[in-house]
């Protein structure tokens, strides 16, 4: 009881937020081009990135779009440039912010902005022209790219102002909605009915197998009713069918920070020292526990930025374990590799695991391409019908 009236002013301000856009008070509007929202309703920790990297890997690989501009929209959490700019592979962390570094780097042919209002970013992408007519866009460093087609918008549910083509929301299976709380108390960020507001859900974070019964009764306490594993279809609690898919983690081969640098004879090494700037990093924790013992490990909080201070700590946890490979994520490693302060002696010992998501059956692959490309499908045929 306490709790409902400590949170009652923030669920409060929610309620009145979305109530505004969803009577048409505030506006809401489709962008000029295809666009493909992910996000969730939880404060970090569901593997956004990783499925905006699996989302651009199936538009790629499609007839419909792998001919195509395909872009990549982010807010660019944390970084030190301002409003609208063009991702490049030189990009830092700093300059980008972390994700949409990671992604550039990962998909040079894919471009990468980021920008606040994601509206005007996203005509910004299409019309990269204007960039020179417009006031705010002359700020932008680098103006040249193609025209996007489309584009995937990194962490966007929340963007109330913009209708996306097709919105996924991602969920950790190990924290459903129905189990946590607003913040600060919880890791909601937003009211836990908005779910509903999605074209289709991903439970992330999965096992690697799951039976039919195990998928179909995770899903009856977060409302979901009917659910057919074959189809991927079940129906919402006001009677609409919704398409929900299960992904897990899959964590790749150790890749040197430095590579130029890097000793890789520490790789093989049977010790480690684990840190990470990420909302929840046990799964990490556990997956790297089969094959190193954990001597050390340092968790600081989501994106965070390495001081002199904590490049000591690491540095003096080397020196006490002289024989382990220093690792952390693919995540950090982008903000590592903007630290001037990084000495010889760690660079040749550190490493960061790449992950990739992948859906627990090539069933629900294809699926999920399936719905993903009709929705965008429709939406031409409309665009072209009007």
């Amino acid at each position: 009881m306490i709790d409902k009236l400590l949170l009652f002013p923030y669920y409060l301000a929610l309620k009145t937020r979305h109530a505004l856009f969803d009577k048409g008070i505030k506006k809401v509007r489709p962008a000029c081009i295809p666009t493909i929202s992910v996000g969730n309703v939880t404060a970090g920790g569901t593997g956004k990135t990783p499925h905006t990297e699996m989302i651009l890997r199936a538009l790629l690989s499609s007839d419909d779009w792998g001919m195509k501009e395909i872009a990549v929209l982010s807010r660019g959490y944390k970084r030190h440039s301002r409003g609208f700019q063009q991702v490049t592979r030189d990009s830092g962390a700093s300059f980008a912010g972390d994700e949409p570094a990671q992604i550039k780097k990962k998909f040079p042919g894919v471009t990468v902005a980021v920008c606040k209002d994601r509206l005007e970013g996203l005509d910004f992408l299409a019309h990269p022209e204007k960039l020179e007519s417009s006031k705010k866009g002359r700020k932008c460093i680098d103006k040249n790219f193609c025209p996007a087609d489309i584009a995937v918008l990194d962490d966007a549910f929340q963007y109330r102002p913009l209708k996306p083509t097709f919105s996924l929301l991602l969920m950790d299976y190990n924290r459903p909605v129905y189990k946590d709380s607003l913040l600060p108390i919880g890791r909601l960020r937003d009211l836990p009915e908005r779910i509903w507001k999605a074209d289709a859900i991903i439970v992330t974070k999965c096992p690697v197998y799951m039976e039919d019964w195990e998928r179909t009764d995770w899903l009856k306490p977060l409302g979901v009713k009917d659910f057919d594993p074959e189809t991927c279809q079940g129906t919402r609690p006001d009677g609409t069918s919704i398409s929900v898919f299960f992904t897990s983690i899959n964590y790749q081969p150790l890749l040197p920070v430095f590579p130029e640098e890097a000793d890789k004879r520490y790789s093989y090494s049977s010790r480690a020292i684990l840190f990470t700037g990420i909302a929840k990093d046990t799964p990490l924790r556990r997956y790297l526990s089969d094959n190193f013992k954990i001597v050390h490990h340092f968790s600081f909080h989501d994106h965070h930025k390495f001081s002199s201070g904590n490049i000591r700590r690491l540095m003096a946890a080397s020196a006490d374990s002289p024989t382990a490979a220093m690792i952390t994520t693919e995540k950090d490693a982008q903000r590592i590799l903007c630290s001037k302060k990084i000495p010889a002696g760690m660079k040749e010992r550190l490493f960061y695991v790449p992950i990739e998501v992948a859906f627990l059956t090539e069933n629900e692959q294809q699926l999920f391409n399936k719905v993903m490309l009709q929705a965008l499908r429709d939406n031409q045929s409309c665009a072209f019908t009007e």
